[in-house]
């Protein structure tokens, strides 16, 4: 099994940063894609951002330019770091990993972290 715990979260006013990490753990043998995901009382998840295990980035439309994605392979860890934050991010940011548990199988799995709460308030 794998865990992905999620950190950084909090409440930030409107122009403010926050730095979300993400750590793996468990049984992992290698990590394909990483993402952030979002999810909005009454929205439903939308992808935010992703890494591929050679840091190529993808960012959705409407946080290009604020935010980073960035990931240490060393520690299975994932990073958002976000600036400029608007009332509309506030959301639950989620962590989703691509695991390869053993080297005896080329088999992935999707894998999610409980999420971590951002708040941005004016």
């Amino acid at each position: 099994q794998v865990q992905l715990l999620e950190s950084g979260g909090g409440l930030v006013q409107p122009g403010g940063s926050l730095r979300l990490s993400c750590v793996a753990s468990g049984s992992i043998f290698s990590i394909n894609d990483m993402a952030w995901y979002r999810q909005a009382p009454g929205k439903e998840r939308e992808l935010v951002a992703t890494i591929t295990s050679s840091s190529r980035t993808y960012y959705a439309d409407s946080v290009k330019g604020r935010f980073t994605i960035s990931r240490d392979n060393g520690k299975n860890t994932v990073y958002l770091q976000m600036n400029s934050l608007k009332p509309e991010d506030t959301a639950v940011f989620l962590c989703n990993a691509e695991v390869r548990g053993t080297p005896y199988s080329s088999s992935r799995r999707n894998y999610w972290g409980q999420g971590t709460q951002v708040t941005v308030y004016s």
